[in-house]
């Protein structure tokens, strides 16, 4: 029985503070090797817990499949071990909760986490001072340009991301409507992955690809009313919205009060809170129908079993990059304790430095490998549409499982 379902039927919740996954935990009782721990820190509580306990789902099927496969087979087959920390629904507490875990699991050789750049930020502060390999599906620029040592972004920063989207956004618009949009508004929280992204299009990515930005709007979630934000884009009647909610909540509020004042515009998002699955409970898809988002990952083709067998086990009607991320992620932690050969943090952070070999199969564009920085050498991203209820990867192209159409207005 997995940890999360484990959890569910025992009505306990996700607000565990820790709590190591019982794959492994009759290993050393039959003479087998002890278990290598692997931390998954993510919001297991309060308004962020929906995107943790995803989290927890992709790295609980990691870490079966992984042992499934043998283990580590260097260390004579050890096998993985989760262990689950709380980071809360703020930075104070996902620092703290950080503190919590290099002092409460000495035997963790590295982690996953942290959902929003800003707890990234603030929990490998803490984690690399403790020397702990940290994978993480965070976007923000920040986040690999300390100069850390054990710090490893498996996803395209935001600035490159929105590198990346731009042109194919704009491209997309002229092969299907025979016309380039000229103006932008933007809808933007204040977290840090979606700072970024604005940051870089403001500092010359709009002007490189003819866009005029008409209208810029900031706020702190969770937002309570959405009135004044919406009439501002009314009144700016931009060609595109670029929108970019980190809260589901948020997410839904602007889109209801886009729908009550019939504001009309082709609307491109970037992360996923607006194709969560809990869009649906508050939105109809008809709503939703053709809104674009580029993402750092998805389910992709050549995934289809691996996303039909978190719909089973999970319920999970489709795989977001919270969950792929995270598979990733223990098959990664994997290949670095084969080539550290050892239950040793800083041997396997040695080992992340120096992975070779691709393509990277739990995350899209270039490799395994990682630059100076910790960024994912090559790494690419995702584009997904709302199409019939659910939102489908339609870029890249070799990796799409539908053909992308233009938001009409």
């Amino acid at each position: 029985m997995k940890s999360f379902k484990t959890l569910l039927a025992a009505g306990t919740g996700l607000a565990v503070a820790a709590a190591a996954v019982p794959f492994a935990a009759t290993a050393q009782d039959n003479g087998d090797p002890e278990p290598v721990q692997i931390g998954l820190i993510a919001p297991l509580s309060g308004n962020y817990a929906r995107p943790g306990e995803v989290m927890l789902m992709g790295a609980e099927m990691g870490i079966e499949d992984v042992n499934a496969a043998g283990g580590i087979s260097c260390l004579d087959g050890a096998p993985l071990e989760l262990v689950e920390i709380d980071s809360g629904d703020t930075v104070e507490k996902a620092a703290n909760a950080a503190k919590r875990m290099v002092a409460e699991y000495p035997d963790l050789v590295g982690a996953t986490g942290s959902y929003l750049s800003s707890f990234t930020l603030a929990v490998t502060e803490v984690t690399e001072r403790a020397k702990l390999p940290v994978l993480t599906l965070s976007y923000s620029d920040l986040i690999t340009e300390r100069g850390f040592d054990y710090v490893f972004q498996t996803a395209a920063s935001a600035g490159a991301q929105a590198e990346i989207a731009l042109p194919i956004i704009m491209n997309l618009a002229e092969d299907q409507t025979g016309e380039r949009p000229e103006t932008v508004a933007i809808i933007t929280d204040d977290t840090a992955a979606s700072i970024s992204s604005v940051e870089r299009m403001k500092e010359g990515l709009l002007e490189d690809v003819g866009l005029e930005l008409v209208s810029e709007e900031v706020f702190t979630p969770p937002l309570t009313d959405a009135t004044s934000l919406v009439q501002r884009i009314r009144t700016s009647q931009p060609d595109l919205l670029f929108f970019l909610p980190t809260v589901i909540s948020d997410a839904n509020l602007i889109l209801e009060k886009m729908q009550e004042f019939r504001v009309d515009v082709p609307t491109i998002s970037f992360g996923i809170a607006i194709a969560e699955p809990e869009v649906l409970n508050t939105m109809e898809p008809e709503l939703l129908e053709g809104v674009l988002s580029a993402v750092a990952n998805w389910g992709v083709k050549g995934q289809e079993e691996l996303i039909e067998r978190l719909r089973e086990e999970y319920g999970e009607p489709w795989m977001t990059q919270n969950a792929i991320s995270t598979y990733g992620d223990m098959w990664l932690f994997k290949d670095a304790l084969e080539q550290a050969c050892a239950r040793d943090r800083e041997a396997v952070g040695e080992a992340l430095r120096n992975l070779e070999g691709g393509p990277a199969e739990y995350y899209p564009g270039g490799t395994r490998s990682f630059d100076e920085q910790g960024r994912r050498e090559g790494a690419s991203l995702t584009i997904i549409q709302w199409q019939d209820g659910v939102p489908v990867t339609v870029f890249p192209e070799d990796l799409a499982l539908s053909e992308p159409k233009w938001p009409t207005d």
